[in-house]
């Protein structure tokens, strides 16, 4: 069974206080509670009753496990020492959610975005089609949207919520429908420019045997600035906690008084690892990044925060404005963690009792039978991807290492941006010299191991997807050795200072990136170099990046500056026939060697 440790509940408990509710035994009777969501009387005549919230984040559509590092977890021994375990897949998914909601009568289920969007071929290839049919039959309540979700646009967005076939693909299985998400889809602070209206619905009631919980979803305010511009055209993203205070009020006044904010936007723990007690002596400041300032602010009327984005895994409390504790969780990526929130309801006070509230993140083992139906969901997909995904497109000799890697230049990284530039060198595809790729862009791993038929080292088509999965089309630009100079100080200064944003550069590309100093101080000016040259401040280069890039992307304005804009290739198309063009069985691609940003820490 899973590896995972049994939930230490102390350890998790916000604990009451001397002047605490008294225990159930001595309360009052409870108010009448009503009938269940199948007419049934509802369960138990106590005040107070137990709501299970399983919530999880940043699937990503990741519906087969995750391949590599990007398909673990880190767990902390009492003594120190930390084991990997292999985690995630929807079938090990769905088998979790099921055993944790037995003996649960109030048990919801909620996601904090980022379901889809940078998916694996498997979901990708099918605009995610087959990830939100498997929500469906996880029993998903809601959802709140992430930035991944604007990928393909506001319309598209509208289309996963209420079903219908693309419109330019049209339906994938003969005879079927695409029928949408049974759950909604919560886009508080996401507006039309000219109406000021959301795209989708603020907020959602839970409501179970005469218990409500409203649920408000947002998604990180800074949405627009890691979207493609033609994703999020005319739309405008408001203020996380001005938004979620707005629509408490809302619910107050509906009398929900009883909320959780889904939010898509986190913050970083102090330790990578998924058991790690932030809240426990010593820990200090156990969470950091913009979830925190975030949580301070919240309305105390929201009684948890379901977060994202970060990729992280946490379950920390931090106080509210009038200084009480209040829970606030993340479950890490890829569907490798799922968090069980034990919420104790006051019939009478229509409330959380806050001083209840409980929460533990647990591991998406693989040691659990599969689920049946996700086998089959994935099989059927399969096969229906089958043609594609599996055409062989190069080979390498050893892992290459991209979103599992922690440093800030990957290897991955630089073969992805040395397939770039030598796909946009050649003069009538742009002349470039330099290529630039955002370290966000590169979505998982090229894993030697064989993860199906076709041999150790072989690189699918499938498995080149996973790694570049947005078909960004490629731009090449004339910028100033000044504007990339500036780009460059942009990784490590403004709205990227407390989490760079490292751009992964092709070879010949060289500088010094000093950590021990603050903000664009961290760039060493004098050893930025072009094959082994200064870079002149004063010259004109042709630069190679995505189309994302291209528009100031992830706070590099510098990058927008360009002229004289050639649109190239897709990324994707370009990684296969670099693949393709510079490996074979005999002479596969090896790992770079990752040496051409030295890092002074």
């Amino acid at each position: 069974m899973s590896a995972t440790p049994k939930k230490n509940r102390a350890a998790r408990r916000i604990l009451a206080t001397a002047a605490g509710l008294a225990t159930a035994g001595a309360m009052v009777a409870a108010l009448p509670a009503g009938a269940d969501d199948r007419g049934r009387p509802a369960a138990g005549h106590g005040r107070t009753v137990d709501v299970q919230l399983l919530s999880f984040n940043d699937l990503h559509g990741n519906l087969e496990p995750p391949a590599g590092s990007s398909g673990q977890v880190t767990r902390t021994h009492p003594d120190g020492t930390t084991t990997k375990i292999d985690a995630g897949g929807v079938e090990y998914l769905a088998t979790h959610l099921r055993e944790a909601r037995k003996g649960n009568r109030y048990s919801v289920t909620a996601a904090a975005g980022d379901m889809i969007g940078g998916s694996p071929l498997l979901s990708g290839l099918f605009h995610d089609e087959p990830t939100v049919e498997a929500l469906n039959k996880l029993k998903l309540d809601v959802s709140s949207v992430g930035n991944h979700e604007f990928d393909e646009g506001a319309k598209e967005l509208a289309r996963m919520q209420d079903g219908g076939c693309h419109p330019t693909a049209g339906c994938f299985e003969e005879g079927k429908t695409f029928r949408g998400a049974k759950f909604p889809y919560l886009a508080a602070n996401v507006t039309h420019e000219k109406t000021g209206k959301p795209i989708l619905d603020p907020y959602f009631v839970w409501e179970r045997g005469g218990v409500k919980i409203g649920f408000i979803g947002v998604t990180l305010e800074g949405t627009a600035n890691i979207v493609t511009a033609e994703g999020v055209k005319g739309l405008k993203f408001g203020d996380e906690v001005e938004t979620i205070n707005k629509y408490t009020k809302v619910l107050e006044r509906k009398g929900v008084k009883s909320i959780v904010a889904l939010i898509h936007e986190g913050g970083a723990p102090a330790s990578s690892s998924y058991n790690y007690d932030c809240d426990s002596p010593g820990a200090g400041d156990g969470v950091s990044g913009p979830i925190v300032d975030i949580a301070k602010n919240l309305s105390p009327q929201v009684d948890a925060l379901v977060t994202g984005h970060t990729h992280q895994a946490y379950v920390c409390t931090i106080p509210d404005p009038a200084g009480k504790p209040r829970m606030v969780t993340s479950a890490a990526s890829f569907g490798k963690l799922y968090t069980d929130t034990t919420l104790t309801y006051d019939r009478r006070t229509k409330d959380i009792v806050r001083t209840s509230v409980e929460s533990a993140n647990y591991v998406v083992s693989r040691d659990v039978p599969k689920a049946a139906d996700m086998t089959s969901l994935i099989q059927r997909w399969n096969t229906l991807a089958a043609p594609i995904a599996n055409k062989p497109q190069g080979f390498i000799s050893a892992d290459i290492n991209g979103r599992g890697s922690t440093a800030y230049e990957k290897p991955l990284g630089d073969l992805i941006a040395d397939a770039q530039l030598a796909g946009l060198a050649p003069a009538d595809k742009g002349g470039a010299r330099i290529a630039l790729m955002n370290p966000g862009g590169i979505r998982a791993d090229l894993v030697y191991k064989a993860s199906g038929s076709e041999g150790d080292g072989v690189v699918t088509y499938g498995e080149a997807f996973t790694v570049q999965p947005f078909t960004n089309m490629m731009n090449v630009v004339d910028l100033t050795g000044a504007q990339l100079i500036a780009a460059l100080q942009q990784q490590v200064s403004g709205s990227n200072e407390a989490s760079p944003k490292i751009l992964q550069v092709s070879k010949g590309f060289t500088y010094t990136l000093d950590m021990t100093k603050t903000g664009a101080a961290r760039i060493d000016v004098a050893s930025v170099k072009l094959d082994g040259e200064p870079l002149d401040p004063a010259k004109t280069y042709r630069v190679a990046m995505n189309e994302f890039l291209a528009g100031g992307g992830d706070g590099f304005p510098a990058l927008a500056q360009g002229r004289n804009k050639l649109v190239g290739a897709s990324d994707l198309d370009l990684f296969n026939a670099y693949l393709s063009a510079n490996s074979s069985a005999a002479a596969p691609i090896a790992p770079p060697a990752a040496d051409r940003i030295t890092v002074i820490k």
